[in-house]
């Protein structure tokens, strides 16, 4: 019986065939130790998933607050409504002017705070179903200049807030810098940015829309509402 004949490859191709067997494996080595990073970073006890928790309660903690301020509000631009009702009613037109002038500064003020409240649920809630290392990019950084941007926004109207959301905006910071420390990656961390205007735009809106269903209109003695020309 013949035996069938043995085919030696050339040393060359040999180790050419060799060299793509060892990067493949590198490649899939790197691959599984950066999903490991991953999702270590993420489910681990340690360090971002307390980081992650620790923001979000924070965040939870400035809501309710802006929530508390808001009921305030509300109250004080019930109680200055009805003054200004009782002024037109009465006539007496240089009060209902300051009343309504008054008025109008608290329901500017009640939007500022609504916005503020509805950007910061948004960010919880982004940071609530961060699931993996993609999402950090488009996650946490539009996160930070949120918090920021209210933050400045909320000098005025809640001047307590401005040490926690500073402690907040410092959090998710440190966590950006961690999460870069373990996937060698940089992360984009400008406090405005497409993602982060766009999430206070959609607050503003729903804001607006919430402060125009909700506010009665002043009549004066023409009919017409003292604050039609505003």
């Amino acid at each position: 019986m013949l035996s069938a004949p043995v085919i030696s490859l050339p040393r060359g191709i040999e180790a050419d065939s060799a060299m793509s067997k060892f990067t493949k494996d590198w490649q899939a080595q790197q691959k599984d130790s950066f999903g490991k990073k991953t999702r270590e970073a993420i489910r681990g006890p340690k360090p971002i998933k307390p980081q992650i928790q620790r923001a979000t309660q924070q965040l939870n903690g400035e809501i309710n607050r802006l929530e508390n301020t808001t009921n305030k509000l509300k109250q004080r631009e019930n109680s200055i409504f009805k003054k200004t009702v009782a002024a037109v009613q009465t006539h007496d037109q240089e009060s209902s002017k300051a009343y309504s002038n008054e008025l109008s500064e608290v329901r500017k003020m009640t939007k500022v705070v609504t916005q503020s409240k509805l950007a910061l649920e948004s960010v919880t809630y982004r940071l609530e179903t961060v699931k993996d290392m993609g999402d950090f990019a488009v996650t946490i950084a539009p996160a930070i200049g949120v918090v920021k941007k209210v933050k400045s926004t909320l000098a005025e109207a809640v001047p307590d807030a401005q040490g926690a959301l500073g402690d907040i905006s410092n959090e998710l910071t440190s966590i950006m810098t961690d999460v870069g420390g373990i996937t060698g990656d940089n992360f984009y961390t400008a406090e405005s940015s497409e993602e982060a205007n766009k999430i206070l735009a959609e607050a503003g809106a729903i804001a607006e829309k919430r402060m125009n269903d909700s506010l009665p209109q002043v009549p004066t003695a023409t009919g017409m509402s003292i604050f039609d020309s505003s």
